[in-house]
């Protein structure tokens, strides 16, 4: 039996992530661009692109809410 044997660590079970299907609205036609959604996104999932806000990546929202509250036009919505 050698050193290295006391100081084996023993294997951590593999912990599944769960991702949550979240669902994004955006209306697009009361959009005017603003950009407030997406600089008040700590996740970085909203863009402006052709004067509206989009989805960048959906599976990185953590439904926060954050762009819901700040929208001025209200016209986000997250489930």
């Amino acid at each position: 039996m050698g050193l290295g044997s006391l100081f084996k660590r023993k294997k951590k079970e593999k912990k599944e992530e769960v991702v949550e299907d979240c669902h994004i609205e955006i209306n697009t036609d009361e959009c005017d661009a603003c950009e407030k959604c997406a600089t008040a996104c700590p996740n970085n999932v909203l863009m402006i692109v052709d004067d509206a806000s989009t989805v960048r990546d959906p599976q990185v929202c953590k439904s926060c809410r954050v762009c819901m509250a700040i929208c001025p036009n209200d016209c986000i919505n997250v489930s």
